[in-house]
């Protein structure tokens, strides 16, 4: 079964966990950790943690594309995507629960 945790959940269990810290400490941290990887994707730089992952930007250039109702082309102006390479521990843990 999927599960899914979106930021509020995940503020709320790190604070948890975190006993000696203030619920309203924590959800700060989590912010300014996410504005910073933001910023730094941002600024064309790269976001590494060891063991989990690194982020980083993949430059995709100007093209013409087709419009596919009207077959008539559009150009398609070069774009930045986000893009997420897993590290060694993330890939291995994640495997060891895979089910064949």
């Amino acid at each position: 079964m999927q599960q899914t945790i979106n930021k509020s959940e995940f503020i709320s269990n790190l604070s948890a966990d975190c006993d000696t810290i203030n619920d309203n400490v924590v959800d700060e941290a989590v912010r300014e950790i996410i504005d910073l990887m933001v910023d730094t994707l941002a600024n064309d730089g790269r976001v590494e943690v060891r063991g989990f992952g690194s982020f980083c930007l993949h430059h995709r250039r100007a093209r013409t594309g087709r419009n596919p109702k009207t077959g008539e082309s559009v150009p398609v102006p070069a774009k930045a995507i986000p893009h997420f390479k897993p590290g060694k521990a993330l890939r291995e843990a994640v495997n060891e629960t895979v089910v064949d």
